[in-house]
């Protein structure tokens, strides 16, 4: 009986130091309605559905708004059209914060770099004379 007193003794010393380890790294995450999120996405192999397939595919995409919340970890969003096949419900570990205002960001598509990697800037408004 002794030696099973001290196995649940060290059983709990164990768990203890195990919940500490990984409350460390876990961090506490909770959107509001109209908050602009970054979708996290794993691309699935042979499967090109977001992006780019290789070495550089992206982690997070876009800036999507949250239209509301369902449960306690659940969060439905507003996909573009090019993602239709995707369900709209996500799981808040699959979310991450998009800081600053989302109008201010440059999209990336009409950017025009050529393959020696020089680009020519083009003035779209004149400021002053």
């Amino acid at each position: 009986m002794v030696k099973v007193n001290i196995i649940q003794e060290r059983l709990k010393i164990v768990q203890s130091h195990q919940k500490s380890y990984t409350d460390v790294r876990r961090k506490e995450l909770e959107f509001e309605v109209d908050d602009w999120v970054y979708l996290k996405v794993s691309p699935m192999k042979c499967v090109m559905r977001f992006g780019k397939k290789g070495k550089l595919s992206p982690q997070y995409i876009g800036h999507h708004i949250i239209l509301k919340r369902i449960g306690n970890v659940a969060y439905e969003l507003e996909l573009p059209l090019e993602l239709t096949a995707v369900h709209l419900v996500f799981h808040i570990s699959m979310s991450k914060k998009c800081m600053g205002d989302p109008s201010l960001i440059i999209p990336t598509k009409n950017i025009g770099i050529k393959d020696n990697l020089s680009y020519e800037e083009v003035p779209v408004q004149i400021l002053d004379r």
